[in-house]
């Protein structure tokens, strides 16, 4: 039973690593011609892959092939293990630097009190301080739908101006089914 689990933990292993080897290293790489360039950034010219290779062994490296698009190729004789890591860092760098802003939605009618407006607009700071979207609906029922589009937006300015956070109107109010609707952002 331990002899089963241990060959099928090996395959798993060896699946990883195939995952991991997406850049061809050392001999896998098939090309003629390389242009190869040292972990120190070094410009080692043009070169045929027999010769890259031999100077990656001389030196104890990995040859990689780091553009296979360019013309001639360009590899790097750096140890591989290191290559995996530095871009293993690169893709955490690149992913923390990458913002994720959320569509929040506040939603007011026409009567609705001054309190209650001081509420969601502190809401609306919040989230606009957070870099987030801000969508304010001023819900309509019945009547209120056919009102004067003008008293319309001087009901949502009231919304608007207890909102502290500096902020840009994105999208114009939009009068749709239910009501009036504006996407704001922070500045």
């Amino acid at each position: 039973m331990s002899q089963l689990l241990l060959s099928i933990n090996l395959y798993a292993i060896n699946i990883a690593c195939n995952l991991l080897m997406k850049v061809p290293i050392n001999h896998q790489i098939k090309v003629p011609q390389l242009r190869v360039v040292t972990a120190e950034g070094e410009n080692l010219g043009v070169i045929t892959t027999d010769k890259a290779l031999t100077e990656a062994k001389a030196r104890g490296l990995d040859l990689i092939l780091i553009s296979p698009t360019a013309v001639p190729p360009v590899a790097k004789i750096m140890d591989y293990g290191k290559y995996l890591y530095d871009e293993k860092k690169k893709g955490k760098v690149a992913k923390a630097r990458t913002q994720i802003s959320e569509l929040k939605s506040v939603q007011v009618k026409i009567g609705t009190g001054e309190h209650d407006l001081e509420l969601k607009a502190k809401k609306a700071s919040e989230w606009l301080a957070e870099g987030n979207r801000v969508k304010v609906d001023l819900y309509l029922v019945g009547r209120s739908k056919f009102m004067d589009l003008n008293f319309l937006k001087e009901r949502l300015e009231r919304i608007l101006k207890l909102i502290t956070v500096e902020y840009k109107i994105s999208q114009e109010p939009v009068k749709g089914p239910k009501g009036l609707t504006v996407y704001l952002e922070k500045k």
